[in-house]
C-alpha cells in the first residue's frame, strides 16, 4: 500500500519538483496550495497522476486545512512537507498598512505551524514505524538581507518551530528537520535576481555573475536537488534525522 504525502506549495518551484520525485518514489501525494489551477497542472506531470490528489487551501486558515485533509479521505499520513511560502521584501509604514509583513509572517511560519497541527491526528494513525515533518526554511534563516526582514524572521522562526515539534514528538517517532535551500533556480529566486539588477542599475545577467561569486560553487541548485534531498529525508534512510536544520546552498553559508 502507497505512504500517503501532504505537500503544501506544491503548484511550482521547489515544491513542484518535490511532489514529482515523491510520485516517482511511489508515494501517494495530497498537494495542497492557494492556486488550484497550478496544483492540478503539477498534478498531470506526476506518475499516474489519477494516484493523487490536489486542493485549493490557504495555510493561513486551519478550517481550508481541515476541509481539504477531510475531503482527500485519508485515514492517515506518512509524512508532511510543510513548503508553501511567499518572498519579496517588506517596508513598515507608520501612515497606511502597505506593509506585506504579516502576510509574509502568516503564510511562512504561521502556515506551517497550522499545516503540521492539523496534520499531526492522520501523522499519529499511521503504522510506519518512523513518520516525517520536513519544513523547507531558507538560507536566509541564517542571514540578515536589507528589506527582508518578514522573509528572514519567518524563515528563522521555523528553525524554532522545527526544533521544538523534534523534541515534542520524538516519543512518538514521528521526526521533525528543516531543509535550508540557498539559491534555486525557480520564479522566485529569478524575481530576486531581477531585483537586485534593479537596484544595481545592471542587466540581471550582471546581477546573476555577482550574486553567484559570493558562492563557493559558483551556482545554483536546481529544484530537482532540493526535491531528492527531501526524499531522502522522508525515506528510511532518514531514520536518524531530527531537530536538525539541513543546509543545502553550494557552499553559501557554512555554520
Amino acid at each position: 500500500m502507497k505512504k500517503t504525502v501532504v505537500v503544501t506549495g506544491a503548484g511550482t518551484g521547489i515544491g513542484r519538483a518535490i511532489a514529482q520525485v515523491l510520485a516517482q518514489n511511489d508515494y501517494s501525494l495530497i498537494l495542497l496550495g492557494r492556486n488550484r489551477d497550478a496544483l492540478e497542472a503539477t498534478r498531470q506531470t506526476l506518475a499516474e497522476p489519477d494516484a493523487h490528489q490536489s486542493f485549493s487551501c490557504d495555510v493561513r486558515r486551519p478550517d481550508d486545512l481541515k476541509k481539504s485533509l477531510t475531503a482527500s479521505g485519508a485515514n492517515s499520513l506518512y509524512a508532511v512537507v510543510a513548503n508553501a511560502g511567499i518572498g519579496g521584501e517588506n517596508f513598515y509604514d507608520r501612515n497606511g498598512d502597505a506593509d506585506c509583513w504579516g502576510e509574509i509572517v502568516d503564510t511562512n511560519l504561521t502556515g506551517s505551524y497550522n499545516t503540521v497541527q492539523e496534520c499531526l491526528p492522520y501523522l499519529k494513525k499511521d503504522p510506519t514505524d518512523y513518520r516525517k515533518i520536513v519544513f523547507i526554511s531558507s538560507i536566509l534563516a541564517r542571514l540578515g538581507v536589507p528589506g527582508y526582514s518578514a522573509y528572514c524572521a519567518s524563515k528563522a522562526g521555523l528553525l524554532g518551530l522545527m526544533r521544538s515539534l523534534a523534541s515534542e514528538l520524538a516519543g512518538e517517532k514521528i521526526l521533525v528537520n528543516a531543509v535550508l535551500p540557498g539559491w534555486v533556480n525557480t520564479a522566485m529566486a529569478q524575481e530576486g535576481l531581477q531585483a537586485f539588477a534593479d537596484a544595481l542599475s545592471v542587466e540581471k545577467e550582471e546581477a546573476y555573475k555577482q550574486a553567484m561569486a559570493q558562492v563557493p560553487l559558483g551556482k545554483m541548485s536546481e529544484p530537482e536537488e532540493v526535491a531528492q534531498f527531501v526524499e531522502y529525508l522522508i525515506s528510511p534512510r532518514g531514520n536518524s534525522f531530527t531537530g536538525q536544520s539541513l543546509d543545502l546552498n553550494n557552499g553559501a553559508m557554512m555554520p
